[in-house]
């Protein structure tokens, strides 16, 4: 069985910084693309960052240089810095995890975890 915990989160003010970490338990399975997924308020969720498989780091523009993605591997776990953060980064955040089982894919996705930016 696939767990997928996120942690971190909460309330900041505009400019400042939060982490967040996630981390996948369960053994018999590959982890391909880990990262982070958003749905603000009244939208549908979207992709913050990923990192593949293979270590490359994916981010959508609206965080580039100011959020940065790491994974480690071994662990299966995935952590976001976020910094310089905006009202529009006011979300719930959730970690997702692609999981292969022999030739088969899943998605797993954490409980998510409030994110709420003032102006």
């Amino acid at each position: 069985q696939v767990q997928v915990v996120e942690s971190g989160g909460g309330l900041v003010q505009a400019g400042g910084s939060l982490n967040l970490s996630c981390a996948v338990s369960g053994s018999g399975f590959t982890v391909t693309n880990l990262g982070w997924y958003r749905r603000p308020p009244g939208r549908q969720r979207e992709m913050v960052a990923v990192v593949t498989e293979r270590g490359a780091p994916h981010y959508d523009w609206s965080v580039k240089g100011r959020f940065t993605v790491s994974r480690e591997h071994t662990r299966n776990t995935v952590s976001l810095q976020m910094s310089s953060l905006k009202p529009e980064d006011t979300a719930v955040y959730y970690c997702n995890a692609v999981v292969h089982w022999g030739k088969d894919e899943y998605d797993y996705w954490g409980q998510g975890t409030q994110v709420t930016v003032s102006s």
